[in-house]
């Protein structure tokens, strides 16, 4: 009898491809004959393209073609909306018109022999424009409520809530705080930068793209070409990163497949790292007035949270920002209302728990401030305020175990010891400081497929077309066939990332492991009795060599009706120590305990670095990470490396403590995971935050913490 290897530790499978460069990457497949494309992108936000002289690059050495609006094929753009696109909308039609919507849009594309000569000619495209007044400032523009208020989940509800009278509750409270709270602009920067290479055969279609979603790109790349899906395949099994930005198929993968059919042989185009800021979506910058009222021994009468976003001018790209607001904390009386900034901007994405660790910030700051005013502990003011239910769905939680984690995270963290005044806690010359705040994160399960094949050598073939951008999905799911089939782990293997395999969801939104997973869980179970029931055997081993043929099973999984009878969530607490130098104004994170109830643990290796990583990004978000953009002409003046700052090894504290809280949940799908990818990241820009106060005695509403606004 095997040991159960669900919950066991297992070193990553595809970690020996990864250390000795034997995983190949988007960029990395390249086909013979491949030619090399580079992009010309407009150097203005609003207008029309009044002349484009392209003859000298035409007559560069290398240069096979040269696309403009002028000779570009007009492709079909047939309605397509995938899950991860904004539904209210119509996303760029590239090199179809003479318009331009925003700084850094294409405008043209040089095909050449080699990437050099592409690049070169690329510069000698000149383009006269007549420029309009745009829309670049996000400070000024009046925001709106959007037409369609969508999540990241990928369902839709109103852009304004109200239950109870939460106006009239905050007059009459007797302590309030009103306080708002400003994220700017964050750009995705995953080690591997966007790449496709586009190869046709006929009129079917390769690409070897860098994507979250095969099954996706070859949606939106069939609707824009006017061709069947299944004439499109996508080829993706190794994604070094991206956090959001891989969940559309963005202009260069249509630019791709435009020059391959040009140029009739292959074709690859690869953004820099400047032009992933203009090309593959961002974190919108967000501006959120937070005011909550409370009864002096601390229970929350009120919240009022109020939030606008950016969006481009062609799509409505709206984030789950208020959601947490309606059940993370019990109170009676509660408004949120979610508005859009209109801009000539490119349209922002997914980023990492998107809304939520942007709007958790924000709630979990001023119930810090509120915590102050009352002179209550910040922990135990939660707790007066654990709420028993959803009270904004009226549901009971599938689970919700807050509670354990406050307790666990402040046991493990010591925070018996903090001294509540501002500036009291001291290391020499540095002031320490002692932050908390909690975290949510909903669970999300899609519907998802996945095949698995018995081999009388007592093998089994296991696939699903999912992704793997670095959480570890080839290492759990083969956790879980291994499991399901009773074989040992070495004699599963897995494939994903290959359209052609069985469809799933996009691999965003921490719904990997609870859809895909359980489809792979349900394909394994049905192979499995399968071969018994036909070698009449208790055994599998036994089984399949008595069979002497492959035993292949399908399985489809979708979510049950069991969201409709509860509110399922995963739920944590973040704690933190930061210590501040007073004559510098430079703040270094030194210790960080995260607890999480999250259901099943697949993997608590693979887990507590996705953990790491969301805490890292935790510590970009808070004191770091921010676009700067030019209010002019919607320009990025830091899109690169050397100028957005972004954590590095001496970044991460040296103390990383990952708890789990053990937690069974049997509703939320037959795994009973609910996902760890974007709760990791929630909540701890509010702990820094919050922590740089109890240091310094001075509250920064808007990220990051920078030195300049310490002194």
């Amino acid at each position: 009898m095997t040991t159960a290897i669900i919950g066991q530790p297992i070193s990553r499978v595809d970690g020996r491809q990864k250390v000795t460069g034997q995983a190949a990457y988007a960029a990395e497949f390249d086909q013979p004959g491949q030619a090399y494309a580079a992009v010309v992108r407009s150097t203005i936000a609003s207008g029309r393209i009044a002349s484009i002289e392209t003859g000298i690059a035409e007559r560069t050495p290398g240069t096979i073609a040269v696309l403009t609006h002028h000779n570009a094929t007009k492709l079909a753009y047939a309605p397509h909306k995938g899950f991860t696109d904004p539904k209210v909308g119509e996303r760029l039609h590239v090199l179809q018109d003479d318009r331009v919507n925003h700084q850094g849009q294409p405008i043209a594309l040089v095909i050449a022999e080699t990437l050099e000569q592409a690049t070169h000619a690329a510069t000698l495209v000149h383009v006269s424009y007549a420029p309009e007044n745009g829309s670049t400032d996000f400070t000024v523009v009046e925001p709106a409520l959007p037409t369609r208020q969508q999540t990241d989940q990928g369902s839709s509800h109103p852009s304004e809530t109200r239950r109870g009278d939460p106006e009239g509750a905050l007059a009459a409270a007797e302590v309030k705080v009103d306080a708002t709270y400003v994220i700017p602009r964050e750009n995705h920067n995953p080690i591997e930068m966007h790449a496709t290479i586009a190869a046709w055969e006929g009129d079917r279609l390769t690409l070897w793209d860098k994507t979250q979603w095969v099954s996706g790109v070859a949606g939106e790349i069939a609707a824009i070409f006017g061709i069947p899906s299944e004439n499109v395949h996508v080829v993706s099994p190794f994604v070094g990163g991206a956090f959001g930005s891989g969940l559309r198929a963005w202009s260069h993968v249509t630019l791709a497949a435009l020059a391959a059919r040009v140029a009739a042989r292959p074709v690859k185009l690869m953004l820099s790292r400047r032009e992933m800021y203009y090309g593959t979506g961002f974190r919108p910058h967000t501006i959120q007035r937070v005011a909550l009222g409370a009864s002096r021994d601390g229970r929350l009468s009120a919240i009022v949270h109020d939030a606008y976003q950016e969006t481009s001018t062609f799509e409505e790209y709206t984030e789950a920002l208020l959601d947490a607001t309606g059940f993370l904390h019990s109170c009676p009386n509660v408004y949120t209302r979610h508005r859009l900034a209109r801009l000539n901007v490119h349209t922002p994405t997914w980023m990492r728990a998107p809304g939520e660790a942007s709007g958790v910030f924000a709630l979990e700051s001023a119930v810090d401030e509120l915590a102050v005013a009352l002179d209550i502990d910040p922990v135990e003011l939660r707790l007066r305020n654990e709420p028993e239910r959803d009270e904004s769905k009226k549901l009971p939680f599938s689970s919700r175990s807050t509670r354990e984690c406050y307790r666990i995270g402040a046991e493990r963290f010591g925070w018996s010891r903090r001294t509540p005044e501002p500036r009291s806690m001291r290391e020499g010359r540095l002031l320490l400081g002692w932050g908390m705040a909690s975290a949510t994160y909903p669970m999300n399960f899609a519907p998802a497929s996945a095949m698995a094949r018995l081999l009388p050598d007592g093998t089994a073939e296991v696939a699903s077309a999912a992704s793997d951008m670095g959480p570890g999905t080839w290492t759990s799911m083969t956790q879980v066939a291994a499991d399901t089939l009773g074989l040992p782990i070495e004699r599963v293997k897995f494939t994903l990332g290959d359209s052609r395999l069985p469809k799933t969801p996009p691999h965003g939104g921490s719904m990997t492991m609870a859809s895909v997973g359980s489809a792979v869980q349900a394909a394994c179970r049905k192979a499995r009795e399968d071969a018994l029931a036909r070698a009449g055997a208790n055994d599998l081993a036994e089984a399949m060599r008595r069979i002497a043929q492959p035993v292949e099973a399908s399985a489809d999984m979708k979510p049950s009706d069991a969201s409709e009878r509860y509110s399922m969530h995963a739920f944590g607490a973040v704690f933190v120590e930061v210590a501040v130098d007073p004559d510098l104004g430079q703040t270094r994170v030194r210790r960080m305990v995260g607890a999480y109830g999250a259901g099943r643990v697949v993997n608590p290796k693979t887990s507590r670095s996705q953990c790491i990583g969301g805490m890292i990004g935790g510590i970009g978000m808070a004191l770091m990470e921010h676009s700067v953009v030019d209010a002019r002409n919607g320009r990025i003046v830091n899109a690169n490396l050397a100028e957005y700052a972004l954590p590095v090894h001496a970044d991460a504290p040296p103390v990383m403590d990952v708890v789990f809280v053990d937690e069974h949940d049997p509703h939320v799908n037959p795994l009973g995971v609910k996902g760890l990818g974007e709760i990791a990241i929630v909540g701890v820009a509010s702990a820094i935050t919050n922590a740089v106060f109890h240091a310094t005695g001075k509250r920064i509403r808007e990220l990051p913490v920078t030195p300049d606004k310490l002194l």
